[in-house]
């Protein structure tokens, strides 16, 4: 099990436009051989941000990063240049490979 976040710093009122970007976004990530889930979670909320993670889980590492090469994911991707206006700064990535699983 892997799983692979990007945090996102989003402008003070800006929360309900970032959300509605990922909801109209065709992800394809269901075409992808190795994912299993994906969410966009809501953090706290500050004068000077909002916290977003999106959070993705695949079978391993090596389809994580079969989908960072693939022709769903420039398409998924295709776009973000155009939203811009909504992030402080760059997502910051974070991958986790499954130490322990119950």
């Amino acid at each position: 099990m892997y799983i692979a976040m990007n945090r996102f710093r989003v402008a003070p009122g800006r929360g309900a436009e970032f959300e509605d970007v990922w909801r109209r976004r065709d992800s394809r990530l269901r075409e992808v051989p190795g994912f299993v889930s994906f969410r966009l979670l809501r953090g706290p909320e500050t004068a000077e941000d909002i916290l977003y993670v999106s959070h993705t889980t695949w079978t391993s590492r090596a389809a994580f990063e079969a989908w960072t090469r693939s022709e769903q994911f420039r398409a998924a991707h295709a776009g973000a240049g155009e939203t811009k206006s909504l992030y402080l700064g760059p997502p910051q990535f974070e991958g986790f490979e499954a130490a322990i699983e119950m």
